[in-house]
């Protein structure tokens, strides 16, 4: 895409969206953003619009032109510059506070040898991580010098808005303003259209009249549009060819939703003396337009249908015939549109063929198409964010914006992304950051990157633990060498995945899980060297119970293991010996029979002993015992 900027005529008046008194009527005029950039103080200009002081930026510098005095608003006067040396190639304002909804964006891009370099830069620019804007160098003379204004319309789903700049080469980006106003959702066919579009402009015109628009003039637009003179782009057959046409009627259907084209718009317009009207629109080749195309009968001799009717021709193709009395009758708004293909030449040539009488035109605008980009899975975001705050990843990397998007820009820089297998979004594939003068930790938010194959984080002085669960979907290699890691290795990193693991030159500790053994069993590559307190693995010394005067930690885990399983064990040989008891009809109670035999028995132990007792006494009388075989009863 060779350039997608069409500049403006240059003017040397304010930048503002459509005045308070204007916008109470309009149900969207309360949602708008203004930033002077490069200002370090909040300004209002001739048209009551606030201009916020340079805010929301992600890096850069401020600056002021070499000419303020050339240029007299404020905010055309400062801009801000992104050098890539410090501020690294991306750079984005980051603008929060806005509801979800299409806007209209207008930035003001000027140079005026700012630097003393007598060089505008080469850079592009994005909208939520579409690319929108190239400016090439060398400039126009104009646009160097004086600035130009460029704009487009974009749905911003996801809040916060991101405007990005992006380098060519070792170029800095600059802009000097930037407005947001939210609009219509359903303007310029959305509908039809669908919200997979970014309308960049390529040229609004009034075909009858001067330059204009809010901030420009004291007209109205409540979109802040801005319209430019239609006879900047007449082909040269028609510029001698025409005749003005303007009324101070009220215009009926203007102002109105969607779109809310301005009354101003329709109560001038453009005829020929005779024949066909030619205009000439620059645009790039391969890239679809919406051509939107305004009229209003404002001539008082046409007095019915039939009397005016011409034909619109796009490149050479008749699209459709105008009677505009026929269609809205006289003093009213009709509008008509299409949208144009796949364009094979850098010209857009719209005619008006006369059938009945000459043609007649109000306005004309082209809207290049851009489709909108694959964006970054809004979790993976997420991730890279939490990533770039605990790394400490420094400005000069520039990590800003999208992380993947625009796909037509590089990636942030040391990351690989792809597009997901539905080709619905774009997936972190490989970071690599290694000797990059890391000073933070590996934030735990890593594990949502899903598709992460590579992790080389390597010679750097990140501190904290290994974080548990990295490793344990698709990662293949990982180098955390040469920091200052703690803790134990998670059992995680024993993926099956993994084809390369390096942890040398930490401070690690701990048994290392056994699971790591079978990367080198696989044709892998491991290194744990370095790590003092590791233990348990080949070429490492053997995990003793003790450390430190007390348990080591895997001893006291074992412990813990051996006396959890003796316990069980206890437990089952219990429930087993209660088990048999019942099948043999044990009970712990004795019955009762047993007791009062029990009874018995120690009572005849009793006598027993009492007549042993009698026997003795007897025999020591020497009276014969009864149990003696000499002894005779009487």
């Amino acid at each position: 895409m060779a350039s997608l900027l069409l500049p403006f005529l240059l003017l040397l008046l304010p930048l503002a969206a459509s005045s308070a008194s204007s916008a109470s009527s309009y149900t969207y005029g309360n949602v708008s953003l203004h930033i002077d950039c490069g200002s370090d103080t909040t300004s209002a200009d001739a048209f009551n619009t606030t201009w916020l002081s340079d805010r929301f930026f992600t890096g850069g510098s401020s600056s002021v032109v070499s000419e303020p005095l050339l240029f007299p608003s404020r905010h055309e006067q400062n801009l801000r510059s992104f050098p890539p040396l410090s501020s690294g190639k991306k750079n984005c304002y980051v603008l929060p506070g806005l509801p979800s909804g299409r806007y209209y964006l207008r930035a003001f891009t000027v140079y005026d040898d700012y630097d003393g370099r007598s060089h505008p830069p080469s850079f592009d620019a994005s909208v939520q991580g579409t690319l929108v804007f190239s400016w090439r160098s060398p400039w126009p003379e104009d646009s160097a010098r004086r600035g130009s204004y460029s704009d487009l319309l974009a749905f911003v789903p996801d809040p916060p808005a991101e405007v990005c700049f992006y380098s060519v080469a070792t170029d800095s980006p600059v802009v000097g303003s930037l407005s947001l106003v939210q609009v219509d959702p359903r303007s310029y066919d959305a509908d039809s259209v669908g919200d997979g579009f970014v309308l960049v402009n390529y040229g609004r015109l009034d075909c009858g009249s001067d330059n204009w628009g809010p901030g420009f003039t004291n007209d109205t637009d409540h979109f802040g549009r801005y319209w430019q003179s239609g006879s900047d782009f007449l082909s040269p057959d028609s510029k001698d060819n025409v005749v003005p046409l303007s009324t101070i009627t009220t215009i009926s259907g203007a102002n109105q939703q969607p779109n809310y084209f301005p009354m101003k718009l329709y109560q001038t317009a453009t005829m020929t003396r005779e024949g066909p009207l030619y205009y000439e629109l620059g645009v790039d080749a391969k890239t679809d337009y919406l051509l939107w195309l305004h009229f209003a009968e404002i001539d008082s001799k046409v007095s019915g249908p039939g009397q005016r009717v011409f034909d619109v021709v796009v490149n050479g193709e008749n699209l459709t015939r105008v009677d505009i009395f026929k269609e809205v009758g006289l003093l009213a708004v009709y509008d008509w549109h299409c949208i144009v293909k796949n364009l094979s030449s850098t010209t857009l040539n719209v005619t008006l063929q006369p059938v009945v009488g000459v043609p007649l035109i109000s306005g004309l605008e082209n809207y290049a198409l851009v489709p909108v980009d694959l964006s970054t899975d809004p979790e993976q975001v997420v991730a890279m964010r939490a990533l770039k705050e605990s790394l400490g990843v420094p400005e000069r990397m520039g990590w800003n914006g999208d992380p993947c998007a625009p796909t037509s820009w590089d990636a942030w820089e040391g990351v690989t992304c792809h597009p997901n297998k539905d080709k619905t979004s774009l997936i972190i594939y490989q970071i690599d950051l290694g000797s990059q003068g890391l000073k933070g930790y590996i934030s735990d938010q890593i594990n949502l990157l899903l598709n992460l194959v590579s992790l080389n984080l390597s010679s750097n002085s990140l501190r904290g633990t290994v974080p548990s669960g990295l490793g344990g979907n698709v990662l293949a290699r990982l180098d955390l060498s040469g920091n200052q890691l703690t803790g134990s290795i998670p059992d995680s990193l024993a993926s099956s995945n993994m084809q390369l693991l390096v942890l040398n030159d930490n401070l690690l500790e701990g048994q290392v899980p056994e699971g790591l053994f079978t990367i080198g069993v696989h044709g892998g590559s491991i290194d744990l060297s370095g790590n003092k307190a590791l233990c348990g693995a080949p070429s490492l010394p053997v995990c003793s119970i003790w450390e430190n005067g007390g348990l080591s930690s895997g001893a006291k885990i074992a412990i813990g293991l051996s006396c959890a399983v003796a316990f069980i064990m206890l437990l089952l040989v219990l429930y087993i010996f209660c088990i048999r008891r019942r099948r043999n009809d044990y009970d712990f109670g004795l019955p009762h029979e047993l007791i009062s035999l029990a009874a018995k028995r120690n009572r005849y132990q009793r006598q027993k002993s009492l007549m042993l007792l009698e026997m003795e006494s007897q025999h020591a009388k020497g009276l014969p015992s009864p149990f003696s075989p000499n002894y005779q009863k009487s």
